[in-house]
């Protein structure tokens, strides 16, 4: 079976890094910010935003996709699609819309460890499942 719950949930994640990216780009075109920040506090918000982005989502799909692989439930992929997505949108909208709303982004920071330590303890459950 292919990991189709994965692709699902990395192409809206590609949509929301695509998002980020451009708020990024706009930025510094609009005031002439070649490289850095140039000591922004907006910018430094943005680029946070597109770079956690890049830093967490990639591993945590990965994870998604071994445990597809390895007969995770479709229901379950989901759930677990579901946590890292939430968890995305609402720690990049903190830094990139809203200059760091704490809620918003310590809920999207719970929200994708959430999801990576529960694909962790799958997996050892699956791996000891089929291993013994």
């Amino acid at each position: 079976m292919l990991p189709t719950v994965t692709l699902f949930y990395a192409a809206i994640i590609a949509i929301w890094l695509v998002v980020l990216s451009a708020r990024v780009i706009v930025y510094r075109r609009g005031n002439r910010v070649e490289i850095g920040s140039d000591q922004s506090r907006t910018l430094d918000f943005r680029i946070r935003a597109q770079g956690n982005l890049t830093e967490y989502a990639p591993f945590a799909l990965l994870l998604l996709a071994m445990l597809e692989l390895h007969g995770l439930p479709v229901w379950g992929a989901h759930l677990l699609g579901l946590l890292l997505l939430a968890g995305r949108i609402l720690h990049g909208w903190s830094f990139s819309f809203a200059d760091g709303s704490m809620r918003a982004r310590v809920l999207g920071m719970v929200l994708t460890l959430t999801m990576i330590l529960a694909c962790a303890v799958i997996a050892f459950g699956l791996i000891t499942a089929q291993a013994f």
